[in-house]
């Protein structure tokens, strides 16, 4: 009995030291949070962009979800100055904004009423995404910048412009889109006494703070996974496209048909985008000073954008950077008979002599036929991404 007393002792001595020596701010978790293995669907990229400082956890993606939905993400609490990751990212919409009673023309705006610069991108298979976020990419590995001064974040961390943890606390601070501010986030959600059991669950102890409530959702918006639609299907041998359907995916992989693939990816590129910048020949003229110009500083890349993935493109009802079209309809008859000349143009637009693929009405049915192919209604419809909130607990 005495050998068992002893060695309770010593092993509570060697948990205090091993406390003691715990550098300032970190912290032995009474519960190590549950690494989360996140599922790949057949065919897509193993390489995933996770922050080592972030690894995804079962208890980090629980919190994050919360906060996605909640509408004291704002700081705020009266009912009509809510607002969350969710106002805009609608999981019915593919996590992009819908035409809604409050975004009638596709196109968000914060609690100011002022417009987003761009339109919303979908928050979907970002956890593939090593390119650059945003329409122009200006989120990424390479930035280095830290904070905005003008908005009241201070020049230093957790405050960076490289991942999806930096697009969380900058939404917060824009004008355009919750113009909150982090002080008044961290109070907010740190009054809900929903939150501090969650947070220690998560990252060890109940403290909440900027840095973990931008990781929690970063971490929940990279288990946002969409592989699973008829297409997908199709690739793995488990269910036939119609007749119509693989007409229009020859469309979409040939040069002489519609000529998507090279931005847009194929079979040997199942996320639907290469993540990489064009200028598709919309515009001649270029007003807008937050192109891939103003990343690069490169004038050929005046009117280029990140082509966004196509996944689910039938549930968004706003398309291009500045959301200027509203249905795939309406796309296809741009790439059909509307290209414009620049000299910006990407030398891709190989049917820009003729200002379109000009196909026949026909052939873009077909086309769109296997552009409705790529809808994952399990995706959208899946409830363990849906609002907590309002499920059944």
């Amino acid at each position: 009995m005495k050998y068992f007393q002893y060695r309770y002792i010593i092993l509570g001595a060697i948990l205090l030291l091993v406390g003691a020596c715990q550098p300032e701010g970190e912290y032995i978790l009474e519960k190590p949070a549950t690494p989360y293995n996140i599922s790949i669907p057949k065919y897509f990229p193993t390489q995933l962009n996770i922050p080592a400082d972030n690894p995804l956890t079962e208890e980090g993606i629980k919190l994050g979800r919360y906060l996605f939905y909640d509408g004291n993400l704002s700081g705020r609490t009266s009912p009509d100055s809510l607002m969350s990751c969710a106002t805009c990212h609608r999981q019915e919409h593919g996590f992009s904004v819908g035409a809604t009673s409050r975004f009638n023309d596709g196109r968000p705006f914060g609690l100011t009423g002022r417009k987003t610069i761009h339109s919303v991108m979908p928050l979907v298979n970002l956890v593939f995404n090593s390119q650059g976020y945003t329409w122009n990419g200006a989120i990424n590995n390479n930035n280095n910048q830290l904070g905005n001064p003008d908005l009241g974040v201070p020049e230093s961390q957790p405050y960076t412009h490289q991942n999806i943890e930096s697009i969380v606390w900058m939404t917060i601070v824009d004008p355009a889109e919750i113009d909150g501010s982090i002080e008044r986030t961290v109070h907010a959600i740190a009054q809900k006494p929903m939150y501090p059991p969650l947070f220690k669950a998560a990252f060890g102890t109940e403290e909440v703070t900027i840095d973990r409530i931008c990781k929690a959702i970063a971490q929940f918006v990279r288990t946002l996974v969409s592989g699973n639609s008829k297409f997908d299907r199709y690739i793995r041998g488990e269910e036939n496209l119609s007749p119509d359907e693989l007409e229009g995916y020859n469309l979409f992989m040939t040069e002489q048909g519609a000529d998507c693939f090279h931005c847009h990816g194929g079979a040997g590129n199942p996320l639907f985008t290469t993540h990489l910048f064009y200028n598709n020949a919309k515009d001649n003229v270029f007003t807008d000073a937050f192109d891939r110009s103003f990343v690069t500083g490169k004038p050929s890349d005046k009117g280029a954008y990140k082509a966004p993935t196509l996944r689910n493109a039938s549930f968004r009802t706003a398309f291009m950077h500045d959301g200027r079209y509203k249905s795939i309809d309406e796309v296809l008859e741009f790439y059909n008979e509307n290209l414009v000349y620049s000299p910006y143009v990407d030398p891709l637009m190989h049917h820009l002599s003729t200002q379109g693929i000009q196909l026949p009405q026909t052939k873009l049915l077909k086309l769109k036929a296997f552009l409705y192919t790529l809808n994952d209604t399990a995706f959208i419809q899946n409830p363990a991404l849906g609002n907590p909130f309002t499920q059944p607990k």
